[in-house]
């Protein structure tokens, strides 16, 4: 099964950067260019500058953003900006965030995961990557040599005993504290005692992980690791390069939330309710017309409340107009991903885009659909007024169940099938990818 190791993870010196809340940052790929700024502008020290550093003018093949990331990375460790951890820790992090009125909290831990290969090991990843990111983040690793910001993942524990150990250490210890721009709380303790690191690795020392978040991340740290092998800089098992930083939360958690990944639809003409129905009947029923943007959010509680993959929300630019579509006959889809499992053809992502996007819109509308991705109905209904799409998709989430069943099968998503709230942050400890 999945192998985790304590680790010496380096921190902030809370003397010289002040309250960790103006340092920590979100993970790269929820960061625009606005909120990027004001990272920049609230400290000198804030993790944007090693996690998403900005292109400056002038910028070439030897100074820019990555040579900018090592050159404060390295800095910061000079300055005793940040501090390796003397022993070797696991790092308990708790999230407490606001959930439709409701105060929620995700409770895991960060630690160091053997890297594996996909389709031998015991890491199993759902959803399908990017080109783009993974180089990205290659040159990162490249000149820097470190993890800032865990991927995140999930491990079967309808027991709760792999976290049920660092109770009673939390309460003797007081907790790191930083607040994010959404209001998320984040706590976290280092957890340095022998006793409960070896019972917390002994409990998942049987277990597999799936991969939540930070697909391209993993990919791109074991290319790093191949990179290092053939160059014959990884000196024995235990180098740091075999493993990489992750933050795993159990399956039962009860502040585990996967939130939904809504489509903006370019790519087609304009459509309306009876063009959109010529394409679609009779595989789909349209169960349900409602006129105007703002009308998102009842078509979403209605997909929502029907608590399947089959319905989906779809918006007509000609007419204003959303319509609910009900899945009727399942034998196209079936055909269409015969490649793919039972589980896979039942998702409303592979449904919409298998079924709906590429082959039966594009029988009576010319077109490849192009996707933007949001998380948020009021998100949609923002982009729809802003005229900037034909259309847009309301997709139920895929659950924990898919995502362990479609894992365990070696299988993919589509990409943007999931969404966990809230982010792990960057700044809780930075992991080195370097020999001491």
């Amino acid at each position: 099964m999945a192998e985790i190791r304590a680790f010496r993870g380096y921190r902030y010196d809370l003397g010289k950067v002040g309250e960790l809340s103006q340092v920590v940052a979100p993970p790269y790929d929820i960061i625009d260019s606005q909120l990027q700024n004001r990272l920049y502008e609230r400290s000198p020290y804030n993790a944007i500058r090693l996690e998403l550093t900005r292109d400056e003018p002038g910028d070439t093949d030897n100074n820019n953003r990555y040579s900018r990331a090592a050159q404060s990375w390295n800095d910061w460790q000079q300055k005793n900006i940040v501090q390796q951890d003397s022993l070797r820790c696991l790092y308990y992090y708790e999230q407490d965030f606001n959930w439709q009125g409701q105060i929620c909290t995700r409770k895991g831990f960060l630690t160091r995961l053997k890297l594996e290969p996909f389709e031998s090991g015991s890491v199993y990843p759902h959803e399908q990557t990017m080109s783009g990111p993974k180089e990205d983040r290659l040159k990162l690793y490249r000149a820097t040599g470190a993890n800032f910001s865990p991927l995140f993942g999930l491990y079967p524990d309808a027991d709760q005993e792999v976290i049920s150990p660092f109770q009673n250490y939390l309460h003797k210890h007081l907790p790191l504290v930083a607040k994010d721009d959404l209001g998320v709380v984040s706590r976290w303790w280092p957890i340095m005692d022998e006793k409960l690191i070896t019972a917390v690795i002994g409990q998942m020392s049987s277990r597999p992980i799936f991969i939540a978040d930070g697909h391209h991340r993993y990919e791109t740290a074991l290319r790093y690791q191949q990179e290092l092998k053939a160059n014959g800089q990884l000196t024995s098992d235990d180098h740091p390069a075999n493993y990489t930083l992750i933050y795993l939360v159990g399956m039962s958690d009860p502040g585990l939330l996967v939130l939904p990944t809504h489509r903006l639809i370019n790519g087609f003409a304009p459509w309306d309710v009876a063009t959109l129905q010529k394409a679609v009947t009779p595989i789909f029923s349209i169960t349900g017309q409602f006129a105007g943007k703002d009308q998102a959010d009842t078509v979403w509680e209605i997909v929502a409340r029907d608590e399947s993959q089959s319905t989906l929300g779809i918006y007509c630019q000609i007419g204003d107009c959303w319509c609910i579509l009900k899945l009727e006959d399942r034998q196209l889809i079936n055909r269409l991903a015969a490649d793919h499992s039972r589980e896979w053809q039942e998702l409303g992502v592979s449904i919409l885009h298998r079924l709906v996007l590429e082959h039966l819109l594009p029988q009576s509308i010319p077109g490849n659909a192009t996707c933007q991705y949001v998380h948020l109905v009021q998100e949609v209904v923002d982009a729809l007024k802003q005229g900037s799409f034909v259309s847009a998709a309301l997709v139920p989430p895929a659950t924990l169940t898919h995502i362990e069943m479609i894992a365990g099968n070696r299988e993919k998503m589509p990409p943007k099938s999931t969404y966990f709230y809230p982010k792990p942050l960057t700044g809780i400890v930075f992991n080195s990818l370097k020999t001491n």
